[in-house]
């Protein structure tokens, strides 16, 4: 073993206090194990204890832990390249480019990349303030999460009270971006008080009232996740993001897919195949790397896209290494993995369905693909939040050998959200000690 990883697996776990004297971390869900070493959908921690990850690693790795096929590929490749600048070409971007463009709908065929996430909804933004004269203003929707550079923090449910408080990125509201706001189609928990089957799409007419009368000027764009997962896990009705499609196009506004989480993850590679409705920017991220960083976005052919004048450039974003392992989790997911992720998704989604008769505390169960969400109620009648409940249940989760995902405006929304190659067998696993933590949690 090299001696520099030899001195890092030897820390022990008493040490490391000492050593987080040294560590800032500006966000994520703290508490849960010291990780050292994992394989496919299971990961060790310091004192050698198993999980089974419903987290994914922040829903990133597709392949799970230590993927051989990802290793075997990178390994081989950095024997020639690894960072090459953003002005040198390469046969790596060129052909994930080609890939992307192949992948996508139709009419979306040019893309960009960036180094992750957020600065992948900037670049979606430059696109749309350059498409658009004269505008300015973005809307976007209640409880979305677009990430926390300063150009996207205040799109972010971070930046509100939608949590309960003002969080610590409302700090920074001076410096950052300020969004418009319109209610989100959370159909379980809706923000205007209606009920589905009799809302006429209210908070369409919202949209289109806030385009018409709450905002100075044209309007750029409206990015919203097409699926929203740290709003809850919140599954759009299609005749939404239809009326969204709609809206754009009458007022000239660009549409913008944030498919940082829902790339691949819903069982389609993009939500246009899922919903049938195409934006006109898709922005990508986390997964999209197999675990390597990497963001991008595709544009539609009719839209202006970057000059080499400085309008995009990053030191890493044209990471060769992040580009030959996401061209091999695509050649994965078309060879099986994507089929698994709808099939195992709907075993995972069926299993908890049948449930709520058991634990009436389960108020409802979206899923589509390996997106899952639980929400945890105090009575499913007047669907009050069960927050307390939810975080015992993650802590019986550690006791029991899983690692839920927590996060987001919902404080009662567990999230089930495994890497795409789970198995059957570990399908029944997860929904067996999701069991198994519930029901110790009710007995507190």
């Amino acid at each position: 073993m090299d001696p520099v990883l030899e001195k890092i697996y030897s820390i022990k776990k008493s040490e490391i206090p000492d050593y987080a004297r040294n560590l800032m971390l500006g966000g994520g869900t703290r508490g849960g194990p010291v990780l050292v070493r994992g394989k496919a959908c299971w990961v060790e921690d310091i004192d050698g204890k198993r999980y089974i990850d419903c987290t994914s690693q922040s829903w990133a790795l597709y392949l799970g832990y230590a993927n051989d096929a990802i290793n075997t590929i990178v390994s081989e490749h950095l024997r020639n390249l690894s960072h090459v600048h953003q002005g040198f070409d390469t046969l790596s971007r060129f052909a994930m480019a080609r890939k992307l463009a192949e992948l996508a709908p139709k009419g979306l065929d040019r893309v960009s990349f960036t180094v992750g996430g957020g600065p992948a909804v900037e670049a979606a933004m430059k696109i749309a303030v350059k498409n658009r004269p004269g505008a300015q203003e973005f809307i976007c929707l209640y409880d979305s999460y677009h990430g926390t550079t300063l150009g996207t923090m205040g799109a972010s449910w971070q930046s509100t009270m939608a949590g309960g408080k003002m969080m610590a990125p409302a700090t920074y509201n001076r410096l950052t971006k300020q969004f418009i706001r319109v209610p989100n189609p959370y159909c379980y928990r809706c923000p205007l008080g209606l009920e589905r089957e009799s809302c006429a799409m209210m908070c369409l007419k919202v949209l289109r009232t806030t385009i018409e009368r709450g905002v100075n000027g044209p309007v750029a764009g409206i990015i919203l996740e097409p699926l929203q997962a740290s709003g809850g896990q919140v599954i759009f009705p299609r005749e939404y993001l239809q009326g969204v499609r709609a809206l754009c196009d009458e007022f000239g506004i660009l549409m913008i897919y944030d498919e940082i989480q829902t790339y691949a993850r819903i069982g389609t590679f993009f939500a246009s195949e899922y919903y049938g409705v195409a934006p006109d920017i898709i922005v990508l991220g986390k997964g999209l790397g197999a675990g390597f960083p990497i963001g991008a976005i595709i544009i539609r052919d009719t839209l202006e896209g970057f000059s080499p004048e400085t309008e995009e450039l990053h030191t890493f974003a044209n990471s060769t290494v992040a580009q030959v392992a996401g061209l091999k989790l695509i050649d994965m997911l078309e060879n099986g993995v994507l089929a698994n992720c709808r099939t195992m998704g709907e075993r995972i989604g069926a299993g908890l369905r049948a449930m709520m008769a058991e634990f009436p505390v389960i108020g409802d169960v979206r899923q589509a693909g390996l997106h899952i969400g639980v929400e945890l109620v105090k009575d499913p009648a007047t669907r009050a939040p069960a927050p307390d409940l939810y975080m015992a249940v993650r802590r019986k989760g550690f006791e029991n050998g899983i690692i839920f995902g927590l996060g987001g405006t919902a404080k009662n929304v567990l999230k089930i959200k495994p890497p795409l190659i789970v198995s059957a067998e570990e399908a029944d696993t997860i929904l067996d000690l999701f069991r198994k933590s519930l029901r110790a949690a009710l007995k507190g």
